[in-house]
């Protein structure tokens, strides 16, 4: 018996183990059953048996963590447990002699050659599969100041925040209701389990693989190569699915060339390797069925009964409840049951209402969220089916479907190469480690999830779903852990600052309240004594000292606004639906404010600020220009070879009949379709030129390089040709030679290198993109012969051959200019970041209204990007504020302005497309990918998905994003407003008086109308053209404008005004000297109460336009709103005259209906009147920010 004890972590999720292969479903994560595919049968006489394990993993609220296992190995077959996992062994175990050997650890990362040491790793996102550079540019930007004492809810970009920072603002928060506050924030807890549990799962691939290991463990002895089980046949397939998955998920190699390689596999599965799967819905339901769907169990959302169970959880409920309970009993013991339910009954009542509204309000929210995530992860492929490229969704991909790869894809499915060119896969995503691996035929497995970070290739799919990894990995770690947005921790800045105001007052009503009571200073309404010391019941006084808590803990539900915070992601909801409509896919909440605060747009040229639709234009061969550029009777029959093969071997694109038949269909990017329907029009046969020579090598187009290149053999002469395609101005730098329209070679001398230069800078001038197409000979002795010197060689770019120069049209987009100048206007200065060179740069930016007509006389409008990195870094800073144009930029130049920019203050925002454009994507403040042509890789690194790549859109975006800022701001004033008026007039009422005006029910009502339906009725306003004729909000501008204290303290000094008028001289006022006491304090407490009600309900109307005159501008198109007052309106009433037992209230007559209704209204001449006064231009906030700062310091401390 050989004993073998790893390191690190080895799980299972099943617990016993299995006699027989391959074994049932078994339960993975949250109850999901998983098919689990069969273990090859390694190791006949070594069998592996689990020793012991720490703890569990799943869905059983385990976090992940583990102890050491230990594994024996005895006589007889070995038999896997299901789903064994293995912490990446490589990355963090240390590898020991004691262990496993180092060679044989790299055969489990299926790494030929041995590896060196892993250093320290930086973190890498999972998802997106590159480096994260908000560890290496923290320090830059100063991060790191986090430790010294500064406002905790001052967090100006959650996008990149320090977990240290954002639990400093929890702390410091004044919560009552944890679980429904902290919601929609990011769970620091399970963001660390999930990368856990996604670390240990990363390495299911691997620790199947390891079977070999233990087997070497035990015999020391190394096996490349083991016994295949010969496949089961499955319907109308050769191969089953458990085979399939084995092969896939153990990268068996000697599996695959036993079953044929991928020629015989292709086979065993119906599929053709070049022209796909038939496509029809009989067909593709026929392999789902077979061999799974492409989708995993997701954990659904939240019911509606946990959202009733959350909103519970508020503590002054729960005491309210409480209080409910003992004075209901109380009632019912001294009043009887008839008429002593009433006052506990009604609290109770409130309560339940308030928890269920409050529920109801979130749960839709939670609904619309689940839809707007469904979105995002629906992403679309390309796949060959039925010899056509066609685009759909990631689900619909089967088993036996190709699907071509090229940079910056996301593999869907796993699969197996079938050719490649320079294939490049980053598998960060599944082993956590961001080695880049090339694939080839000796390593042809490809798994799903990962990244193409180079080449070009096509696979066939072997493996979807929960048969994959990546389908185990999303299953277990699918549930959101939410993200919190700068607006959200502000407001809980404000809600904390707000709620200890009114825990003072609350304090300090029950301590007048109780000493009055117990004084014998409270009287009832028939002026009699409360409370007599030795007279008064035991039950009587616990009733009394009950009301006096009741009605303060009251006044605390009111003062801490818990659904302020909540209000935010109430309108990011409703924004984030409409802005689907607006063709942009929201990815990260904080995004969507974010863009309201831009102060610069770093824009593409291609496809967004133009059409994306090019044609070619112009075209010359040699000095003859032709025209039309179409016309190929202007052209030699060896120029016309040349540039037919040069076009249809060296691209990407394809070239294949329409579906009708009646035409053709042209696939590949923008550049490479246009090229190929002109190579169409002068007479090129795609596949009959494809078919005449043999691909050797390819160097695929990448923005960095601004070419591609490929090397071919003819399939008859032997002969080499290389050919190239690229930027204009940089393949003429490598060209020593043209051939003209009559197929003579011609050499470029200076004056045909003038000529040339000149052609391209007056078709950049008209806006044209330039393109030049070359070629050159090759000895074919100098091409490698072996397949891996092949791989690594690089084809030869110098002494080409110049065949052709286009020049292609791309319009700008219609509405373009008017949307640069809306930005313009907004205080949003838009640059145009492009690959193109300068020339066309300026064309089109002048064009879009992005430059004027007289740029050229400002210094540094128009800059190269290469000029740009040659800069120092005060140069830099100096230059990049001007900057308007940046041509022939590469992705690490638009980063480095990025950086400059943000360096300088500025929020940016950039749009990208290309998986170079990733780092500058997630380096800015808001990283806009584009929907149509945007890689995968740019998506995952973005924050808002532009849909259909249109600039326009990304204007509205910005109008969005300032909605949701001024949305926020109207609701702030308005529940201040309440907060203020409430707590002002109880405290006076209840110091002067002893007795409190607005009673537990009415206030938890007032409280209703403030928090939730305030939030629904304020929140959901849609933008105004007001929101883009005014600079952008600065993140650390105060959320309360001197604006708004305006507005707010003149409403809340009359309403308090008033309303304590009547509280003291109400009975002379309203007539009521004749009633009897009891009954006029009634009517006088009801109007005061009506009043209230009616002066929130008039002054929702004020807040919709904190700054206009027009508050009912635009009140009919928000249906939200004025359903909302509607309703409020009518369950007012309802409460008045016909619920006065549950709100203490009693009926009106029209007469003080009337007056109510006068009360409220003049709120809105006092609104108009308020507006004419002017304020300070410095922030009262700042008067106030240094106490605040006091008191949450000493909080902090005292934690």
């Amino acid at each position: 018996m050989i004993r073998a004890s790893f390191c690190e972590t080895l799980k299972s999720y099943g617990s016993e183990p299995l006699e027989n292969w391959p074994p049932p479903p078994q339960p993975f994560g949250n109850g999901v059953a998983v098919h689990t595919p069969p273990g090859p049968p390694f190791a006949p006489g070594v069998n592996l048996i689990r020793a012991s394990s720490n703890r569990g993993m799943g869905g059983d609220g385990n976090d992940g963590r583990s102890g050491g296992l230990n594994w024996t190995f005895t006589a007889g077959p070995l038999r896997l447990y299901p789903f064994t996992l293995v912490a990446t062994l490589k990355r963090r175990c240390h590898l020991s002699s004691g262990c496993v050997p180092s060679d044989a650890a790299d055969m489990i990362t299926g790494n030929d050659s041995p590896s060196p040491p892993i250093a320290a790793q930086p973190h890498n996102d999972p998802e997106a599969g590159v480096v994260d550079i908000a560890a290496a540019s923290a320090s830059a930007r100063g991060w790191a100041s986090d430790e010294e004492f500064s406002d905790p809810f001052d967090i100006g970009n959650t996008k990149n925040a320090s977990h240290e920072s954002l639990m400093r603002w929890r702390q410091a928060a004044l919560v009552l209701n944890a679980s429904r506050r902290f919601r929609y924030t990011l769970d620091l807890k399970k963001e660390d389990e999930k990368e856990q549990r996604r670390s240990m799962i990363r390495a299911h691939a691997q620790v199947i693989r390891a079977a070999l290991l233990f087997k070497l463990a035990g015999q020391r002895a190394i096996v490349l190569g083991t016994a295949v089980t010969p496949p089961t046949p499955n319907g109308d397939y050769g191969i089953g699915l458990e085979e399939l998955a084995s092969m896939s998920r153990d990268h068996n190699n000697s599996a695959l060339q036993q079953y044929g390689g991928v020629k015989g596999l292709s086979k065993m599965l119906n599929t053709n390797t070049e022209t796909g799967v038939v496509g029809d819905d009989d067909e593709l339901s026929e392999r789902r069925s077979a061999f799974g769907s492409n989708t995993y169990p997701t954990k659904k959302g939240r019911s509606f009964l946990r959202f009733l169970w959350e909103a519970w959880q508020d503590l002054t409920l729960i005491i309210l409840i409480i209080a409910a309970a003992a004075s209901l009993a109380l009632g019912i013991k001294t009043e009887g049951l008839d008429e002593g339910w009433y006052d506990g009954g009604s609290i109770t009542f409130a309560v339940l209402l308030v928890i269920f509204v409050t529920a109801t309000s979130d749960y839709k929210q939670s609904l619309q969220f689940q839809n707007l995530n469904e979105e995002k992860r629906n992403v679309q492929v390309e796949v060959i089916r039925d010899g056509r490229r066609d685009k759909i969704s990631i689900y619909d991909i089967v088993v036996g479907d190709v699907i071509p790869l090229k940079i910056g894809d996301q593999v869907p499915a796993d699969g197996i190469l079938i050719n490649g060119h320079s294939l490049a896969i980053d598998e960060s995503s599944m082993t956590g480690e961001s080695k880049i691996v090339h694939k080839d035929q000796k390593a042809p497995f490809l798994m799903s999830g990962c990244k193409v970070a180079d080449g070009a290739g096509t696979m066939l799919v072997t493996g979807v779903g929960i048969n994959t990894e990546w389908g185990l990995l999303m299953a277990s770690i699918s549930e959101d852990t939410g993200e919190e947005t700068p607006l959200q921790v502000r407001l809980n800045g404000v809600a904390t600052f707000i709620g200890i105001v009114g825990l003072t007052v609350a304090l300090s009503v029950l301590i007048v309240l109780l000493t009055r009571f117990f004084t014998g200073n409270s009287k009832n309404d028939d002026g009699s004594v409360q409370f007599v010391r030795g007279k008064t019941s035991i039950g009587q006084t616990v009733d009394g000292a009950i009301k006096i808590i009741t009605a303060a803990v009251t006044i605390v539900v009111v003062a801490v606004p818990e659904g302020l915070p909540l209000a935010v992601t109430l309108t990011l909801a409703y924004s984030m639906k409409k802005m689907m409509a607006d063709k942009a896919l929201v990815r990260r909440l904080s995004a969507c404010e974010t863009m309201g605060s831009a102060t610069t747009i770093c824009s593409d040229k291609t496809g967004t600020l133009t059409l994306n639709q090019m044609t070619v234009v112009e075209a010359y061969v040699g000095r003859k220009q032709i025209d039309p550029p179409e016309d190929g009777s202007q052209l030699n029959a060896a120029v016309s070879s040349l540039l037919d093969e040069g076009i249809a071997q060296n691209t990407a694109g394809s070239v294949f009949p329409s579906k009708d038949g009646a035409g053709i269909d042209v696939s590949g990017s923008p550049t490479e379709k246009t090229i190929l329907h002109w190579g169409v029009k002068l007479g090129m046969k795609f596949d009959a030129v494809r078919s005449e020579s043999i691909i050797l090598h390819v160097s695929p187009f990448n923005s960095t390089k601004k070419r591609a290149g490929v090397a071919l053999r003819g399939r008859t002469d032997s002969q080499v040709h290389i050919h190239w395609k690229g930027a204009a101005e940089v393949i003429l730098a490598s060209c020593s030679q043209y051939m003209d329209a009559s197929g003579s070679l011609q050499s470029i001398d200076e004056d045909n290198k003038v000529f040339l230069e000149d052609a391209i800078e007056t078709m950049a001038a008209k806006s044209l993109r330039c393109v030049a197409i070359a070629y050159r000979t090759y000895e074919t002795d100098k091409v490698p012969t072996d397949e891996e010197q092949l791989a690594q060689w690089t084809i030869p770019e110098d002494d080409l051959v110049l065949l052709a120069i286009v020049g292609i049209k791309d319009p700008c987009r219609p509405g373009v200019k008017d949307a640069v100048k809306l930005c313009t206007d907004a205080g949003v200065k838009v640059r145009m970041v492009t690959g193109d060179n300068l020339q066309t740069a300026k064309a089109i930016a002048t064009e879009c209204g992005i430059l004027s007509a007289g740029a050229d006389s400002v210094e540094h409008s128009i800059i190269e990007g290469k000029t740009f990195r040659e800069l120092s870094d005060k140069e830099r800073e100096q230059v990049a504020k001007k900057i308007s144009v940046m041509g022939r930029s590469s992705p690490s130049d638009k980063l480095l302005l990025v950086q400059t920019l943000r360096k300088l203050g500025e929020v940016v925002a950039v749009t990208g497309d290309g998986t170079n454009d990733a780092p500058a994507l997630h380096e800015a403040d808001i990283g806009l990918a584009m929907g149509i042509q945007g890689t995968e890789v740019a998506k995952e690194s973005s924050d808002i998905i532009i849909l259909d790549d249109n600039f326009s859109s990304v204007v509205k975006v910005v109008r969005w994003g300032r909605s949701v800022y001024a949305n926020i701001q109207k609701f702030i004033q308005f529940q201040l407003t309440v907060n203020v008026a409430a707590l002002v007039i109880n405290v006076v009422a209840a110091v002067s008086s002893g007795d409190v005006p607005l009673n537990t029910v009415q206030l938890l009502w007032v409280n209703l109308i403030m928090d939730t339906l305030g939030a629904l009725a304020l929140a959901t306003e849609p933008p105004t053209d007001h929101l883009m004729h005014r600079p952008p909000v600065g993140r650390r501008e105060p959320l309360v404008t001197n604006i708004m204290w305006r507005n707010l303290l003149i409403q809340a000094i009359y309403q308090v005004t008033v309303l304590l008028i009547f509280n003291f001289s109400g009975k002379s006022i309203l007539n009521l000297k004749n009633e009897t006491s009891e009954h006029a304090n009634m009517v006088k407490n009801t109007v005061i109460f009506n009043g209230f009600v009616l002066c929130q309900i008039f002054n929702e109307f004020n807040a919709r336009k904190p700054e206009e005159m027009n508050v009912f501008e635009g009140v009919t198109k928000n249906h939200f709103f004025t359903g909302i007052v509607g309703t409020t309106f009518i369950l007012q009433i309802i409460i008045i005259e016909f619920l006065g037992k549950f709100a203490t209230t009693v009926k009106l007559g029209w007469n003080l209906w009337l007056v109510c209704l006068a009360i409220g209204i003049f709120s809105w001449p006092l609104a108009v009147v308020g507006k004419l006064i002017p304020v300070p231009q410095t922030p009262l906030a700042k008067v106030f920010i240094k106490p605040y700062q006091r008191c949450i310091a000493a909080r902090r401390n005292s934690d």
